[in-house]
């Protein structure tokens, strides 16, 4: 087959991407990338070597426009949604498969008004905009938060299960802001690090690239010899050392943290679109396998209850919430319907 994945802005949606084509490609399907010039998607895949072709078109993000600025953003749409029909007519596409985020509308839209068979993965608990929009035309819906036929286990990276384990006691702690690093975060590790260190307790810090000097220092201050990271690609190692985590809640770190059975206190961040990262973490937390807590000033107590609790049993519920293969069952889908 011939398979054109779309999508991205943030590594959130580009992860997936990246896990389905590589997947796609290593049962012998043709792919290609089309995302926008905006966002990561060329950092991600401008001189990638897994896709037969790349293409970068020159879009921004809809909804957080007004005025003449999202008629602006429209037009751009619309002009590569003009450019990815032509694509897929060229590469004699099979199917079209979205992963979410604004640069997935161009060629989203192209594939519904080529005819191309279209099919959505939807990383978050809230669908988002254009997937809500799009659904209906689609030949299928993937979701790791719905049950029936549109459940599918989230596409983690293999490593992660491989190294998974039952924690039954917090010997280190990872603190994750994301790739660009949470203040909130930051400020919260450092403010409970002297409390860590008493218990012996490791700590490792992701805490991004802007804050690293800052929380080297205090941790340098405080005589506490923690792990710090600006940035890194080596997550999947990190955790693997790890037995309780301190997060926000993405959908990518929140699969990934459950694939490797590590409980985590996640702190949504306060203003992502539609409250996403609440309802991501909330569903976790209904399966009674982790913790969720609002950024608030007494947050501090909350979590040294949670790190002092019983982990195992939420350690052990994780592992129930996703399965391996995740990618590998969504392109055999695809294969089984074309």
């Amino acid at each position: 087959m011939n398979l054109i994945f779309t999508g991205g802005g943030t590594g959130g949606h580009l992860v997936i991407a990246l896990s389905l084509a590589e997947t796609a490609r290593s049962r012998g399907h043709t792919v290609m990338f089309i995302g926008s010039t905006s966002g990561q998607d060329r950092q991600w895949f401008a001189n990638s070597t897994l896709f037969d072709e790349v293409h970068f078109l020159e879009t921004t993000g809809v909804v957080n426009k007004s005025g003449f600025g999202k008629l602006a953003a429209l037009w751009k749409v619309f002009k590569a949604l003009l450019k990815s029909r032509s694509l897929i007519r060229s590469f004699h596409a099979d199917a079209v498969v979205s992963v979410g985020g604004f640069s997935a509308a161009p060629a989203s839209m192209a594939a519904v008004v080529s005819g191309t068979p279209l099919y959505i993965h939807e990383q978050n608990a809230v669908t988002g905009k254009l997937n809500r929009l799009l659904r209906p035309y689609a030949r299928a819906f993937f979701s790791s938060y719905e049950e029936g036929d549109n459940h599918c286990d989230y596409p983690v990276n293999p490593r992660y299960f491989e190294n998974a384990r039952i924690r039954s006691e917090v010997k280190t702690v990872i603190f994750l802001g994301g790739s660009q690093g949470a203040k909130f975060i930051n400020d919260l590790a450092l403010e409970i690090a002297p409390w860590l260190h008493d218990k012996g307790i490791h700590i490792i810090h992701q805490c991004g690239l802007k804050e690293e000097d800052r929380v080297r220092a205090a941790y340098h201050e405080f005589g506490i010899e923690a792990e710090v990271y600006g940035f890194t690609t080596q997550i999947a190692e990190l955790c693997e050392r790890s037995d309780f985590a301190v997060s926000r809640s993405g959908a990518s770190t929140l699969w990934e943290l459950c694939a490797a059975k590590i409980p985590a206190f996640f702190i949504p961040f306060p203003y992502a679109a539609a409250d996403h990262q609440y309802h991501n973490a909330r569903y976790i937390i209904d399966h009674n396998a982790g913790w969720c807590e609002r950024q608030s000033e007494g947050i501090i107590l909350k979590l040294q209850e949670a790190i002092q609790s019983d982990i195992r049993a939420k350690s052990e519920a994780l592992g129930k919430l996703i399965a391996s293969n995740g990618a590998a069952h969504i392109i055999e889908k695809i294969e089984k319907d074309i």
